[in-house]
């Protein structure tokens, strides 16, 4: 047996000790472990017609050299974001330029799936153990719909996969953010200002509400509803006025839009040609300082929630879905992807991603009018609400 292992999408803490956790438990077995390099990128530039391209896409995986590993934040194996059943002509390997058929899901690029699938059999693959988000995972659940065995792993910081309670790297981003609120606290306190805080997240509020709920932060402002920014410096004002030391936090997420529905972009694009989010912290901060004269400043915190060590939550739910991808494979049940489900750990079809998840329970978590989290119920709801 021969198992494949790829991360893809964004890193987030925790994507080495599940591969530790998988390379482990496959050796117990006696199978060998292939590490595939940048994500689904490496099967996409793997040139059938000559084997000395491809030696910098693969290493062989093996337990004497995993020590400590799960400490490291990243990924051994690095990572990129590609969609191979929607891939841009731009972002085609040479040799595959006019090879391809047209994608079926989106109108102007190329399906690169029956390449996948040669390179794979080229390498002897097995099953393949692709661990990532939801977009990432959507070609893993393509690939078992073409009878291909995949096991498949979440993880994101955004805890927006579909199917699962849990994705790895969600506790350490969650962790990062509170302990960065509070730090900024002391500078937006010795200022008397106003600190905006912009986090990732993309369209999903989570990150944002649950860490501002933790960190007390004055508002949290989420993609789930719109902004109205005079209503929201009137709040914030007051939120300074009434503390003693004059200061305020808010944190925003880089999905959030505006209540005439405009969303803020930096400008450029993804390997997808979709527009990257960003600015709406800016934007804010120029509201206030500019027009609404309340002294404040902007600190996104970007890639410092993806990066470094994982807490001890990550570490052990990103072990835990490593064994149990391999305890799947010992039993021949592929198509499935690891899940925490009800506060415990399960197995879900993997082709749940290619359904939204469902949006977060605003009329239970938030306060809209005032733009605060308000857990109205906390009963039955999971750990991370």
């Amino acid at each position: 047996m021969r198992i494949g292992i790829l991360t893809s999408g964004g890193d987030v803490p925790g994507l080495n000790a599940c591969i530790k956790s998988i390379v482990y438990a496959s050796e117990k077995n006696g199978w060998d472990v292939l590490g595939i390099k940048r994500g689904w990128r490496g099967l996409l530039d793997y040139n059938l017609n000559d084997e000395n391209d491809n030696n910098e896409l693969f290493f062989p995986l093996k337990s004497r050299k995993m020590h400590g590993v799960e400490n490291t934040g990243g990924t051994i194996l690095h990572t990129t974001r590609f969609n191979p059943v929607e891939m841009d002509e731009g972002f085609l390997p040479h040799f595959l330029k006019g090879k391809v058929p047209a994608s079926p899901f989106k109108a102007g690029a190329f399906d690169c799936t029956d390449h996948i699938l040669k390179v794979l059999d080229r390498m002897e693959i097995d099953v393949l153990i692709p661990i990532g988000g939801d977009g990432s995972l959507r070609f893993a659940a393509h690939l078992t719909q073409q009878k291909f065995p995949v096991i498949s792993i979440p993880k994101t910081m955004d805890n927006d996969v579909n199917g699962t309670d849990y994705c790895i790297g969600f506790s350490t981003c969650v962790t990062r953010c509170v302990s960065s609120i509070n730090n900024i606290r002391s500078t937006a306190a010795s200022h008397e200002r106003i600190a905006i805080i912009e986090l990732f997240g993309r369209y999903s509020g989570e990150p944002a509400l649950l860490s501002g709920h933790i960190a007390s932060a004055d508002r949290v402002l989420i993609p789930e509803v719109p902004l109205d920014i005079d209503h929201f410096s009137e709040l914030i004002r007051e939120d300074q006025d009434r503390r003693s030391e004059k200061y305020a936090v808010a944190v925003v997420a880089e999905g959030v839009t505006l209540k005439d529905g405009k969303v803020l972009y930096q400008g450029t694009k993804d390997q997808y040609g979709n527009n990257k989010l960003g600015g709406i912290g800016n934007y804010i901060t120029d509201e206030l300082s500019n027009n609404k004269n309340l002294d404040s400043f902007m600190q996104p915190l970007a890639y410092l929630l993806r990066s470094g060590e994982p807490d001890a939550l990550d570490k052990l739910a990103a072990t835990s879905f490593g064994a149990m991808a391999i305890q799947q494979i010992e039993k021949k049940e592929f198509g499935k992807m690891t899940a925490i489900v009800n506060g415990n750990y399960a197995l879900v079809d993997n082709d749940c991603v290619l359904t939204p998840q469902p949006g977060l329970m605003i009329d239970n978590l938030y306060n809209a009018e005032n733009y605060r989290p308000e857990i109205k119920n906390i009963l039955g709801r999971p750990m991370f609400l």
